[in-house]
């Protein structure tokens, strides 16, 4: 899994095992963490040699599954496939504060604003908080799902813990009592992948999917604003609506925010487009499909830095990042500029190692329902076994010369019954 973020001055890549973090603004030497390298688990209990799902032995790969930074920069975090939580102080230069365990391998991290803790969402549903001004401590459970957990954030003032499952099911929990629940948004067909609280909009919360919307929330009360779906919006080479060739599947895999909020950049998988929604103002504000950047390679995901500008990271091994700048007449790339050279080269050892790994074919295509249409063949094995029964009672009903096959019951043209134990009964009693 590939991803970029802002860390501050630095910029952040991570890939396969290791955390690659470059400044921006000086010639230094990269950070490099690589977590095959990191410490291990000492397998002490029985538990440790069963899978997540209690059964055969599991061995993680280091494989870094998610990675989150802290509001003003100075924190980051990332956990892999074999259960790490590392913590990392993202000063000059940076240092590894420390490595903890979780239960479940993790598919969301988000620190609080506070920067005191640290929560974590794993694929058994659950979500944890660890301490960050005790970095040695366990995690304490807050809250947990029914199924899988994929997205997780929280609002600004630390109030909510926002929660998004395999299930279509956003929850809008309390932190401070995750049992009490504020709301749940409902409006989802498939998995939600991503969510987002923009800057500019405490109350707003964006949401995306597999089925490829994204949806404007008023998240205290559940309540729906605004819907977009992406395969509409994103225009084919030849100039049509990818929605009016065919039915793909496209989930969303990121949404993310400009550092105002007067920009929402949206990316899905297989597409070589971003698309950008705008903030309007007026009596009721509301976002709008502004402008789609035309990729030259599949986007990895996409990241604002804190001066505003788009980073994305490509598939490709010569250029691996691009940089978005708004100007009046739209997104600019910005292709000539020092920073994104210097981040680039700095990258280019590890990256053509790593870039092979980078993609999958998707990263959910696991988690799309499947529909399975047995009625066809039902009906088909019906059909058979009624003609099989009707051509049972046909033979057993005429013989070959078309004469009724005399039954087991016989009766009399004199209509008299024949004595039986009823009768017999009945002499019993006069």
């Amino acid at each position: 899994m590939a991803t970029i973020g802002a860390c501050g001055e630095w910029i952040v890549s991570t890939c396969d095992s290791k955390l690659i973090s470059i400044h921006t603004k000086q010639d230094r030497e990269p950070f490099v963490f690589d977590c095959s390298a990191a410490e291990k688990k000492l397998k002490d209990t029985e538990s440790d040699n069963k899978s997540d799902d209690g059964g055969a032995d599991e061995t993680g790969h280091d494989v870094i599954l998610a990675v989150a930074v802290s509001p003003t920069g100075r924190l980051a975090a990332l956990t892999d496939d074999s259960k790490r939580l590392v913590l990392f102080r993202c000063d000059s230069p940076w240092q590894c504060i420390s490595t903890r365990w979780v239960v479940r391998r993790c598919t969301s991290l988000v620190f609080s604003q506070a920067e005191d803790q640290l929560l974590v969402a794993d694929k058994s549903g659950d979500v944890y908080s660890f301490s960050v001004e005790e970095p040695h401590r366990a995690g304490e459970l807050k809250l947990g799902h029914l199924s899988m957990l994929l997205a997780l954030t929280l609002s600004p003032d630390d109030r909510y813990v926002i929660s998004a499952d395999r299930d279509e099911k956003i929850r809008v929990s309390h932190l401070k009592s995750p049992h009490n629940i504020q709301a749940f948004c409902l409006a989802h067909r498939e998995f939600v992948s991503s969510l987002l609280i923009p800057a500019a909009h405490r109350e707003w919360l964006l949401s995306g999917s597999g089925d490829g919307n994204v949806i404007l929330w008023q998240y205290e009360s559940g309540r729906e604003l605004q819907r977009w779906d992406m395969r509409k919006l994103r225009e084919a080479p030849d100039g049509t609506k990818e929605g009016e060739e065919e039915e793909k599947r496209s989930a969303v895999s990121r949404i993310t925010s400009s550092p105002d909020g007067l920009h929402v950049v949206v990316q899905c998988e297989r597409a070589a487009t971003v698309q950008m929604l705008s903030l309007v103002k007026g009596t009721e504000d509301r976002l709008t499909p502004s402008h789609q950047l035309t990729l030259p390679h599949c986007p990895l995901d996409i990241t604002f830095d804190p001066r505003g500008r788009l980073w994305v990271l490509l598939d490709s091994a010569d250029t691996p990042f691009q940089v978005y700048t708004h100007t009046q007449d739209g997104w600019q790339c910005d292709a000539e500029n020092a920073e994104v050279s210097r981040v680039t080269e700095a990258l280019k050892p590890y990256w053509k190692a790593l870039q092979p790994l980078a993609v999958a074919e998707s990263r959910f295509e696991h988690l799309y329902k499947v529909n399975f249409d047995n009625m066809e063949s039902y009906m088909e094995k019906k059909r058979l076994r009624l003609e099989q029964q009707k051509s049972h009672w046909g033979k057993k009903r005429t013989t070959g010369d078309g004469n009724e096959t005399p039954g087991k019951k016989s009766t009399t043209g004199s209509g008299n019954h024949t004595p039986g134990k009823k009768r017999s009964k009945e002499n019993k009693v006069k």
